[in-house]
């Protein structure tokens, strides 16, 4: 316990990552963003290449790109239109956890990435796996930067009087 300014007997807030209630929403987040994209897998199958033959996957893992792609465009909107708002709010705190944390943490996936990508190599093409990371990579990027720029572009700042932020100030 700290004394506050007119000595009355203030508690340190506790980190973040050490609070129950942070911790539960980034729980809930990432298991609906897992079952998201395992939910996705069983629908978007992979893509047959013709004449490239012992495949891991029998073909491109068309699902992994889209979650990754898609998921980097959603988190690059989100966190610039949160940071557009200005300081960040309770609310908007916890809507990061549980959204950009917690539900974009479980449905992009770039450990499956570097599984699938070992799994499209072959002796004949090494080559393939070095392709399908990097667009992997390179479209995410532009996919991240598109999510900020149309956040940048739809966003509005925060009003000083929010409602918002008078309720946090308290």
């Amino acid at each position: 316990m700290t004394t506050g300014p007119e000595g009355t007997n203030a508690r340190k807030p506790r980190p973040l990552h050490l609070n129950p209630l942070a911790m539960l929403v980034v729980f809930v987040g990432g298991g609906l963003g897992t079952l998201s994209r395992y939910l996705l897998s069983l629908v978007i199958q992979a893509i047959p290449v013709p004449g490239l033959r012992g495949l891991l996957y029998g073909g491109i893992p068309l699902s992994t790109l889209l979650v990754n792609v898609v998921g980097a465009f959603l988190l690059g909107l989100l966190l610039s239109g949160l940071a557009r708002r200005g300081a960040e709010s309770r609310r908007g705190r916890m809507l990061r956890l549980l959204i950009g944390t917690g539900f974009m943490g479980g449905f992009t996936t770039y450990s499956s990435l570097a599984v699938e990508a070992v799994g499209l190599g072959s002796a004949a093409n090494p080559w393939f796996s070095v392709a399908y990371s990097l667009v992997t990579l390179v479209v995410g990027l532009a996919a991240s930067l598109a999510g900020i720029a149309l956040g940048t572009y739809t966003s509005r700042p925060r009003a000083s009087g929010s409602s918002d932020a008078k309720r946090d100030a308290s």
